[in-house]
């Protein structure tokens, strides 16, 4: 290891707090979908939302940036690790150390709670380590983040609300429709790494079928679970969500159909579009779910 040791500053900045967001908004909408009094109590939020974002999200960016040191220093030389500011092998103790302290804080909150956790870091070391590296692989990397950041952190909301027990089929089935929608999100958040993939061999989709259909294939994966959630509040008679839900889908539609013809110029703009127009319809759907339990 050396004596060199890293900067406390870049160790911060290997947990990547931007990317905490979708994760903990997931968790989120797994509490509400509960019907839980959150503010009756706010540690208990509190403390899924820690698990959510920093630990179990910040866990998954150190493996990430660990693993992906030679391919980040042909993207983005200037992250922490291939800069040198996280030296020697102080990366891969900080993902161990971080990956533990996310499981034991996970089991903290309940049985389900931390078997969701443990899936989630099983999950973010099988996306990013060898001999699996499911990254290597466009279909299954995208997959497997998606059910990490949207979910499973939903379900664990969810567990943390209902005193750690397994949350009922309508929210599980929510959550795994967002899941796999969020597959396309993660496909093109890859549109920014296509030079390194390519070099390294990582068959991301937009490495391997170009950034057009890539693009054509988000919209798919994105499109077709949130229409299929709309048509069960509607028949769960949650009719005014399926209303917005709805509506928010047609914004996405219109969003998606620039992004097909520039997605090289427009993968950005989507991501603060059409990326926020789903995750609101998340919480739309997941305030009809109370209704459902009762």
């Amino acid at each position: 290891m050396g004596t060199s040791r890293p900067q406390p500053a870049a160790l911060l900045e290997l947990l990547k707090p931007i990317t905490w967001f979708p994760p903990m908004w997931a968790f989120l909408c797994g509490a509400v979908s509960t019907g839980a009094a959150l503010l009756d109590t706010p540690w208990l939020l509190v403390a899924g939302i820690l698990l959510a974002g920093p630990l179990v999200c910040g866990a998954s960016q150190v493996v990430n940036d660990w693993f992906d040191r030679e391919v980040d220093a042909i993207n983005e030389p200037g992250r922490p690790i291939p800069s040198g500011r996280v030296p020697g092998s102080w990366g891969l103790v900080y993902a161990i150390f971080w990956t533990t302290l996310a499981a034991i804080w996970g089991a903290a909150l309940g049985f389900w709670v931390g078997l969701a956790t443990l899936l989630g870091l099983g999950l973010a070391w099988a996306y990013s380590a060898p001999p699996s590296r499911l990254k290597r692989n466009g279909w299954w990397g995208a997959a497997a983040v998606g059910f990490s950041y949207e979910g499973l952190a939903w379900v664990t909301g969810a567990a943390v609300f209902l005193g750690g027990a397994l949350p009922p089929w309508p929210v599980l089935v929510m959550a795994g429709l967002y899941s796999i929608g969020a597959h396309g999100i993660m496909t093109l958040n890859d549109f920014k790494s296509v030079a390194g993939d390519r070099a390294l061999g990582l068959r991301s989709l937009p490495a391997v079928y170009g950034l057009r259909k890539s693009a054509v294939i988000a919209c798919w994966f994105m499109a077709v679970p949130q229409i299929i959630v709309v048509a069960c509040l509607a028949y769960f008679t949650a009719y005014w969500q399926a209303a917005i839900v709805g509506l928010l889908i047609v914004g996405q539609l219109f969003a998606m159909g620039r992004l097909v013809r520039e997605p090289e110029a427009l993968a950005p703009w989507y991501n603060g579009t059409g990326v926020s127009a789903y995750v609101s319809g998340m919480m739309v759907t997941a305030t009809a779910l109370p209704g459902l339990l009762s």
